[in-house]
């Protein structure tokens, strides 16, 4: 129960860890703790209760001669692609949820949507600058995503892949370097296109991949892939939104063609911590959208007209889960 009431402290020590950049330090030698307040900037007496903290979290350890080195968990924070960057942001949203009671009775006007302006559309991110912020945080995040998806599902004998709002192409290069054979289009806000061509430049993918500038909430979605991919989009948007998507991603798709859908689900019946206890609140401090279960997610695809739906177990759902559904008429 302890551990409970503690967790907005145990956040807080995380954020401060990565704002004073200290896994990376540790990840080049053992430090002392004078060296770390040097560093840092820190008084030492601070420092010394701050790196005593993430020792109790496990994420540091301490050795006999004082020295602290970082441990599996903490390595984590300097080496996972984008995790320092979700953790960095995480101010915002503990703004928004500063007072609980008027969160959940709706009488916030939260300030998580302002950092994702893409939810409202392509009049929601016209600012070169926002979004580079979050093309580039999502697009650090989005490389364990694409592991995941891709140990989990086959794209053999998938001819073109069109992934709709792929950001900065993060998603595409991966499926690019597994699948050499596979023509690929990306669609997404005119805003992060700059993001993308420089992607898939920079990995010799620009030829097989088009990008197509425009947004799904306003512009008809292009014809031509067999497979269509929606990457942690859906729970971006409100039921509404998410049923006119997979209208278009329906229309756009041939007889036999498919959808994939990943993104981190609550459990429905069965609620589970990452996906009820974090993406569900996050959801709903961004104003549009909302986590779902996998179960919701397929009865949206079943009203859109999809059939064969299947939701295979990704390896950690903590990061993604699936659900996958085909054109049959």
């Amino acid at each position: 129960m302890f551990d409970l009431v503690a967790g907005f402290c145990h956040s807080q020590i995380l954020q401060a860890l990565v704002e004073f950049d200290i896994p990376q330090m540790l990840l080049r030698n053992e430090m002392t703790t004078d060296a770390l307040a040097t560093e840092a900037e820190v008084p030492l007496d601070r420092m010394h209760v701050l790196l005593s903290a993430a020792v109790a979290l496990g994420l540091l350890k301490r050795r006999k001669s004082g020295l602290y080195a970082l441990t599996i968990r903490g390595a984590a924070l300097a080496g996972v692609p984008g995790l320092s960057g979700m953790i960095s942001h995480h101010d915002v949203l503990y703004l928004d949820l500063a007072d609980p009671v008027a969160f959940f009775r709706g009488e916030v006007e939260t300030e998580l949507a302002e950092f994702w302006p893409y939810v409202f559309g392509a009049s929601g991110a016209t600012d070169p600058k926002v979004a580079s912020t979050y093309s580039q945080l999502m697009a650090d995040s989005q490389v364990l995503v694409a592991e995941d998806t891709l140990a989990t599902v086959s794209l053999n004998g998938v001819r073109h892949i069109m992934d709709v709002g792929g950001g900065s192409g993060a998603f595409l290069a991966a499926v690019g370097q597994a699948y050499p054979n596979l023509h690929m289009t990306l669609f997404d806000l005119p805003a992060v296109a700059p993001g993308a061509q420089a992607r898939f430049a920079d990995l010799g993918l620009s030829e097989r991949v088009m990008i197509a500038p425009g947004s799904f909430r306003d512009d008809p979605l292009p014809q031509g892939a067999d497979l269509i991919s929606l990457v942690r989009v859906l729970y971006d948007h409100s039921d509404e939104t998410v049923s006119a998507l997979l209208r278009s991603v329906y229309e756009a798709l041939p007889v036999g063609g498919s959808l994939l859908v990943s993104e981190p689900m609550t459990g429905g019946d069965q609620p589970q911590r990452a996906g009820d206890a974090y993406y569900a609140l996050y959801c709903m401090a961004m104003r549009t959208g909302k986590a779902r279960s996998a179960d919701q997610i397929a009865a949206l695809l079943r009203q859109a007209g999809f059939t064969d739906i299947q939701t295979p177990k990704s390896r950690r759902p903590f990061v993604t889960s699936l659900v996958t559904g085909v054109k049959q008429s």
